[in-house]
C-alpha cells in the first residue's frame, strides 16, 4: 500500500550539502524568530550529500555554534547529528530554500527531481568559497527577509 504524505503546514525545509553548518544554522534562527514573532511556524534542516562531509565532526559545526551563540541561542539538546534528506522532507515542507544555488540545484535534480521547481535558492557559499562571518550573516539576513515574507502573506 502506498503511504500518501500530507505537506505539514508551515513548514521550511533549509537545504546544504552536509546538513552541518548554514542549514543548521538557518534552520534555529529561523526557529527562535518564529517563536519570538509567535508564528505558527517551523523549520528543520537536512543535507543532500552527508557523505561529502567527511571532515564535518560531530552534530554541528562550531562555525555555527559559536555564531549561535552571539544571539544567546543554540540548538536543543540533546544535539541531533546532520540528517540526509527525503522524498518526505520535501513532501511535508511548505517551502524550501537550498542554500546555494550553484552548489545545489545539480544535487536536488539528480536525487529529488520531482521537487525541483518548488526549491527556491539563496546564494551562501560553503566555507570553500566563503568566510563564516560573510556566510552566516547572509543567512541570518535572507532568514529574517523571510519571516517578513512570510508574516506579510495572508494566514502567515
Amino acid at each position: 500500500m502506498v503511504q500518501l504524505h500530507i505537506p505539514q503546514a508551515n513548514q521550511v525545509l533549509f537545504l546544504c550539502t552536509g546538513n552541518y553548518y548554514r542549514s543548521r544554522f538557518a534552520e534555529i534562527i529561523f526557529s527562535a524568530l518564529a517563536a519570538k514573532k509567535r508564528m505558527a511556524w517551523r523549520a528543520t534542516s537536512r543535507g543532500l550529500r552527508l557523505n561529502m562531509g567527511s571532515h564535518n565532526v560531530g552534530p554541528i559545526s562550531p562555525l555555527a555554534l559559536a555564531a549561535l551563540a552571539e544571539h544567546g541561542l543554540s540548538p536543543a539538546l540533546p544535539i541531533r547529528y546532520p540528517q540526509q534528506a527525503t522524498c518526505k522532507d520535501f513532501e511535508l515542507a511548505s517551502i524550501i530554500i537550498g542554500m546555494d544555488e550553484s552548489e545545489h540545484q545539480r544535487m536536488i535534480m539528480e536525487s529529488f527531481p520531482q521537487y525541483a521547481s518548488r526549491v527556491e535558492y539563496w546564494h551562501v557559499h560553503d566555507l570553500d568559497r566563503s568566510g563564516p562571518e560573510a556566510a552566516l550573516t547572509l543567512v541570518e539576513a535572507r532568514v529574517r527577509a523571510l519571516v517578513d515574507r512570510i508574516l506579510d502573506t495572508p494566514g502567515g
